[in-house]
């Protein structure tokens, strides 16, 4: 689900991107071409749809952004459980049972002795 609302994101950016670069600052951009007439086939100026498609595509931005929030901070609270339940049979695991019986030793392990040669005289 995260990789996937991610991918959507990347998609969001990219077009929100085109969208504002197509727009010029002082309403002259694209729907400079078609200013002379405010509907062309009962469509508004291009201007219209291009705010509009800014405003739609950035509150889909933030949207998403919140969804993948969330998404997160419950994954890491289901990690924090499994981790915790990771960490309590680790745990068990390594308490020795106790049989009653003493662990049994192992014998010391001999160095070897170096050989000294008398002086000679």
């Amino acid at each position: 689900m995260y990789i996937l609302l991610l991918i959507v994101v990347i998609i969001v950016c990219i077009l929100l991107g085109f969208i504002v670069l197509v727009q010029n600052p002082k309403g002259g951009g694209l729907s400079s071409n078609f200013s002379s007439s405010s509907q062309l086939m009962g469509v508004q100026k291009t201007g219209d749809f291009l705010e509009k498609g800014t405003w739609i595509l950035a509150i889909t931005l933030m949207v998403l952004s919140l969804a993948i929030n969330v998404g997160v901070k419950r994954g890491v609270a289901a990690s924090d459980d499994s981790n915790k339940q990771l960490h309590e049979a680790i745990q068990k695991a390594s308490k020795p049972a106790s049989t009653g019986a003493a662990p049994t030793a192992l014998p010391p392990v001999q160095q070897p002795q170096p050989q000294t040669t008398p002086p000679s005289k």
